[in-house]
């Protein structure tokens, strides 16, 4: 009998609260309208919605009920920010009752820090670890599982947050298997930390960045000498990949969205499921199932090397890369313990602070070049960095008075 590797297929699924981008509303009725444009955020969201979330869902959904009694079933993988969950529920609540519609063991869920945040790059981990324990709660309550693997926002990583991943009781972890750490080795395996034993559940999962990027960045490319690319090419790269399995993690609106419906993506991935399982030596896996590998080796990422798969540079960079970014994290990490001792009477300051860490503030702000600068751009809803530098600054400057007035009264 052929062995069959497996394929894990992961989306991250999120919208953030977006900022006003005319001003902090002072005359507002509560403080989180005071800073966020929820006009904005409805107009995003119904737009993405209508291009990928719902037809991308659809296909998943019809892939997963095909092959519900055959011999290999189609298995798939979301990690859903808590904003993107809040947003649905205002504006699309049947996109929460599609996942729902998944059989049991077709869809699994990935954990994340809550309202997809920066606080796992805060030196006092506290923060970090609520969120993740506040979004395991919430992906239970909408979609009753326990995530069993988690990933940091935008799979930032280092030693230290695999550490809290094992100890707030993950299986696994998964980030990107940037060649800088990985060098000769492959990413299809699964890796350990150092000082870690398996059955602590660290379980590093990694990015096969080569395979996700084909499709996520390549796909309607047409100077790639691979274009145009359809679902069997694809399932025969996979097969032909050497290791134990394949994790593909890609953002979900790269259906629909950043490659629209008449490129052909939708088509692709309504083949993909059953161009792959036509395959003897290929099946699906859930995140959780692949935790229980015996690890290849050591991914060791120390703090000052820490991991992501933004950029080139595959770091910290993209929402730290230039003074400003820095300086506005400071300011949100210095405001952690007044707001929490004011959000022992008001939760809204809290709130809202945890909305002001979601990581897309500060790409939004990134200064860098070529490629890169184009995908920052592509994502920003402001002008250019400058003026959401501005926006930001004067958002997070009003905020902290507020907070200053209600620890005086």
């Amino acid at each position: 009998m052929v062995e069959q590797k497996p394929v894990t297929l992961s989306f991250e699924v999120h919208q953030p609260h977006r900022l006003r981008t005319n001003g902090v509303k002072k005359d507002a009725s509560s403080l989180y309208e005071r800073y966020f444009d929820d006009g904005m955020n409805e107009h995003f969201f119904k737009d993405v919605a209508e291009n990928c979330y719902f037809p991308a869902t659809d296909r998943l959904l019809a892939a997963a009920e095909h092959f519900l009694e055959k011999d290999k079933q189609f298995k798939v993988n979301f990690s859903i920010s808590s904003s993107w969950i809040a947003q649905a529920k205002k504006y699309h609540p049947e996109l929460i009752d599609l996942l729902n519609m998944f059989p049991d063991d077709s869809i699994d869920f990935i954990g994340q820090a809550h309202y997809h945040s920066l606080a796992g790059l805060f030196d006092r981990k506290d923060e970090f670890r609520e969120q993740l324990r506040t979004h395991k709660k919430i992906i239970k309550k909408e979609f009753g599982k326990t995530p069993a693997v988690m990933t940091n926002t935008e799979l930032i990583y280092h030693n230290g947050i695999g550490e809290i991943s094992a100890e707030e009781g993950f299986e696994g972890v998964f980030t990107e298997g940037a060649p800088r750490i990985l060098e000769w080795r492959s990413p299809n395996h699964i890796y350990t930390q150092p000082h870690m034993k398996k059955d602590e559940g660290n379980a590093i999962l990694l990015r096969n960045r080569q395979l996700t990027d084909d499709v996520g960045y390549r796909f309607s490319a047409e100077w790639w000498d691979e274009y145009p690319l359809n679902a069997g090419k694809y399932a025969s790269w996979l097969s032909a990949e050497q290791g134990e399995l394949v994790n593909l993690f890609m953002d979900y609106e790269t259906f629909g969205e950043h490659h629209w419906e008449g490129t052909g993506i939708l088509s692709f991935l309504s083949d993909l499921p059953h161009k792959v399982l036509s395959r003897e030596d290929l099946k699906f896996a859930s995140v959780r199932e692949v935790t229980d590998f015996e690890p290849k080796g050591i991914f060791d990422a120390f703090e000052f090397n820490t991991v992501s798969w933004a950029d080139q540079e595959m770091d910290e960079t993209a929402w730290l890369g230039n003074q400003v970014q820095r300086k506005l994290f400071q300011h949100l990490e210095e405001l952690e313990d007044k707001v929490k001792k004011v959000g022992k009477e008001n939760e809204e300051f809290l709130e809202v602070w945890r909305k002001f860490l979601t990581s897309d503030h500060l790409h939004h702000i990134a200064t860098k070049t070529y490629d890169d600068h184009s995908v920052h751009n592509y994502f920003s809803y402001f002008n250019h960095p400058y003026q959401g530098f501005a926006v930001l600054f004067d958002h997070l400057s009003d905020f902290r008075i507020q907070v200053e007035k209600e620890l005086r009264s």
